[in-house]
C-alpha cells in the first residue's frame, strides 16, 4: 500500500494530550494528512483500562473511530524505569495526577529511586490505526536511556527532562523537536506505520 495515497485524508488523533497532538501532527505533517483532535471533535476521553500499552491504544483508537466515522491513530505511551520494575509504564500519565503535573511525576520517580545505582529506562510507544469498519493495527516503538536529576529542559513534554537517549548527552527536554523526531519512541512507531502503509486512510 503506497502511503502517497494518504493525501488529502483525514485523520482523527484520538489524545487530549496537547504535546501528544502537536507531536504526531508534525510527524503526519510531510504526508499530506489533514489531521484533527479528539479534543477539538469534542470526543470524551475513554477510561483507559487496559493492562498494557497495547490494550490501551486500541481502546482509545477504536472508541474514537466509532465515535467519529474517520480513521484514528491513537497513542498510548510512557516511561518504564528497569529499577522500578517498570513502572510507571502504563500509568505515567496517572503519576502526574489530575492536574497532569509532570513535574510531580518526575520527582516522585526521583524520590522511589532512592538512590538506586540502576537508573536505566526506556520510553515506549504504541500507535493504533483504526477504522470504522471495526479494522485496526497497532505498532510499537521504543528508545532506551537513562534518567538524570535535576530534569533538564523545557523543549519537551511529560518526562522529556529526565530522560537522557542512549548514545546522547542532551535530554529529550533539550533537544530540537526536529532532533527528538528523528529518534523518539513515538517517531519509531510511526516509522513502522508509514513502512506497513496506510493507503485506505481517507
Amino acid at each position: 500500500m503506497s502511503v502517497g495515497r494518504m493525501s488529502g485524508g483525514k485523520l482523527v488523533i484520538a489524545s487530549h494530550n496537547p504535546g501528544k497532538v502537536r507531536e504526531i501532527a508534525d510527524l503526519l505533517a510531510p504526508h499530506g494528512l489533514s489531521v484533527v483532535s479528539a479534543a477539538r471533535l469534542g470526543l470524551p476521553e475513554p477510561e483507559e483500562t487496559g493492562a498494557t500499552f497495547a490494550e490501551n491504544a486500541i481502546l482509545k483508537a477504536t472508541d474514537a473511530a466509532n465515535a467519529s466515522g474517520l480513521p484514528v491513530l491513537a497513542d498510548d505511551s510512557g516511561i518504564c524505569v528497569a529499577a522500578l520494575g517498570g513502572q510507571p509504564g502504563i500509568y505515567s500519565a496517572r503519576w502526574a495526577g489530575p492536574d497532569k503535573d509532570f513535574t510531580v511525576a518526575m520527582q516522585r520517580i526521583e524520590r522511589e529511586l532512592a538512590g538506586a545505582a540502576d537508573r536505566s529506562a526506556a520510553f515506549i510507544c504504541v500507535l493504533c490505526l483504526a477504522w470504522p469498519d471495526g479494522r485496526y493495527e497497532t505498532f510499537e516503538g521504543r528508545v532506551d536511556g537513562t534518567l538524570v536529576w535535576p530534569p533538564r529542559g523545557t523543549k519537551g513534554f511529560g518526562y522529556d527532562p529526565m530522560f537522557v537517549p542512549e548514545g546522547g548527552s542532551l535530554t529529550f527536554g533539550e533537544m530540537d523537536p526536529a532532533a527528538k523526531h528523528a529518534i523518539s519512541h513515538r517517531a519509531r512507531a510511526f516509522a513502522k506505520v508509514l513502512a506497513r502503509g496506510v493507503a485506505d486512510l481517507r
